[in-house]
């Protein structure tokens, strides 16, 4: 089996792969101060508490990571008590043409759902948007012809949230949940009122701007945790795959290890 590792600055999500299919995943809080035993022992404990006794099998890692300070930690994990060495994805590595002005920019897990959406979702003739809502709400383009073009990078959700908390002296913390109406009657209301249609706006106006863009009728993907909130408060996706980062990473494992279990390198602009 295959253990997949996307580390986020929020969360990391680990998902493990029985060939295609995904058996089980879990999300960690990006936390740079734990230690390589603190989530090992974790990670272990899961796994036991949710794969079979004769089956956790896990004979390959790969790493997709944002957080430099938590690779190194990760790769510890893995060879310590999965006992596998990882394989740390790089942009370059990814089999997708990068036509970005500098494509060692491009976070790994840009690139990774691009990657994945084009696969599973690509129709003849019509480019790619993948909206992903992370710590970021990241928005990128794939062309009609399986090119990433690039996009574009905007606060997220709970950025958002977390800065008018602690940057106002007399607002509270709020929960994020679909106000009934814009109207707020009360100061939880209201925030609860700005921060979702205010977020929804963000969302439909970049995606209306990214339109005007490129050719033809892009596909719109949503991925990340709260796209199934998103998606539930207006229909903004053509197709919505939570798992898409993890996907990515499996198909990546596919593509880039032979059957000597050995990477094959490729340039990052094509």
């Amino acid at each position: 089996m295959l253990l997949a590792i996307d580390i986020g600055n929020t969360n990391v999500v680990i998902g493990i792969f029985r060939a295609k299919e995904l058996v089980a995943s879990w999300r960690f809080a990006t936390d740079i101060r734990r230690t390589v035993d603190e989530y090992g022992l974790e990670l272990t404990g899961l796994i036991g508490a949710t794969l079979p006794a004769g089956n956790r099998d896990i004979s390959e890692a790969i790493i997709a990571s944002v957080v430099p300070s938590l690779t190194d930690v990760w790769v510890q994990v893995c060879r310590k008590y999965i006992k596998n060495k990882a394989l740390v994805v790089e942009s370059r590595m990814v089999p997708m043409p990068i036509l970005y002005d500098f494509p060692a920019e491009v976070g790994t897990d840009r690139i990774v759902n691009a990657m994945a959406a084009w696969e599973l979702y690509r129709q003849k003739g019509n480019p790619l948007i993948i909206v992903d809502f992370g710590t970021a709400t990241t928005f990128d383009v794939v062309s009609k012809n399986g090119e990433y073009l690039g996009g574009a990078i905007a606060p997220g959700v709970g950025i958002s949230c977390e800065a008018l908390f602690s940057r106002t002296a007399k607002l509270p913390k709020v929960e994020l949940v679909m106000p009934e109406k814009c109207l707020g009657k009360n100061t939880v209301h209201s925030m609860q009122a700005g921060l979702v249609f205010g977020f929804l706006g963000q969302v439909k106006e970049i995606l209306k701007q990214l339109k005007k863009e490129v050719r033809g009728r892009p596909v719109i993907v949503g991925t990340g945790g709260l796209v199934n909130f998103i998606q539930n408060a207006e229909k903004l996706f053509d197709k919505v795959n939570q798992n898409l980062t993890l996907i990515g990473l499996r198909m990546i494992h596919e593509t880039i290890i032979s059957p000597e279990k050995k990477p094959i390198l490729r340039s990052g602009r094509h």
